[in-house]
């Protein structure tokens, strides 16, 4: 018996005016599983997720998570499903004007409005250990590296303890060596806390690390799907591209 995916997306359509962004996708995330979606610039995978956290409102197809069709819920109702879910922005997202422990702390207060002030230390401790930056807790974020503001971010996004986490480019703007230990913190966060994925990249290194799964997107449509391996033998010359 097939399990249920933590997210499934059925003919999912978008447009803005004209232009078509999304033209009919599907795809599952199934349980414990990081899936890639790999694209190049202005392909739709951002407008994706956007969709599936209902920050922006899909034309027309079904998006449920953990069962529950995200198209129809009311305002409230979402808000309680965007608690399972962590979301880790492609500049970083802090909040400048805070430091690292106020940024942490205001996203927990926020999703966890009972915790008591006592509590709430030990969490911010415990995600930044995560993320091995816990010495950078009463730091600006502008005195951290390009590399030290992505790991506050995937720390600030495990902090609420997520069963699904949305990487939006986890690795734009970072140099190989940085990239690659992003990568690999993405793997560590799967293993660890058993959480479920969805990767938007163009970062093929990024993508063969932390895939179990690819999908490809191409001006608004998947048109392959598979492992890195599988898709870097594909017969489709537009897909082989990627892996040049």
């Amino acid at each position: 018996m097939e399990t249920q995916p933590i997210i499934a997306i059925k003919n999912l359509h978008k447009s803005f005016g004209q232009n078509n962004i999304l033209k009919g996708i599907n795809l599952r995330l199934n349980k414990g599983e990081n899936l890639v979606i790999l694209g190049r610039s202005g392909s739709g995978k951002s407008v994706t997720i956007k969709c599936i956290v209902g920050l922006v409102n899909a034309d027309k197809g079904s998006i449920k998570i953990s069962g529950k069709e995200v198209t129809n819920l009311k305002y409230d109702e979402l808000n309680d499903l965007r608690v399972k879910i962590g979301f880790m922005f492609q500049n970083g997202a802090l909040y400048d004007s805070m430091s690292i422990r106020q940024n942490l702390k205001f996203t927990l207060k926020h999703h966890t409005r009972d915790l008591s002030e006592e509590a709430i230390e030990p969490e911010i401790i415990k995600a930044l250990e995560s993320v091995g930056l816990q010495e950078s807790i009463d730091k600006m974020p502008a005195e951290l590296s390009g590399g030290m503001q992505k790991r506050i971010a995937l720390a600030r996004a495990l902090i609420i303890k997520p069963e699904i986490i949305l990487y939006d480019e986890p690795t734009s703007g970072l140099d190989t060596i940085t990239s690659r230990e992003i990568s690999e913190l993405i793997l560590d966060v799967q293993k660890k806390y058993k959480t479920s994925s969805l990767i938007i990249t163009h970062d093929m290194a990024c993508a063969k690390i932390t895939g179990n799964r690819i999908l490809i997107l191409k001006e608004g449509e998947i048109i392959a799907e598979g492992t890195y391996e599988e898709l870097e033998k594909s017969k489709d010359e537009w897909v082989r591209s990627f892996f040049i």
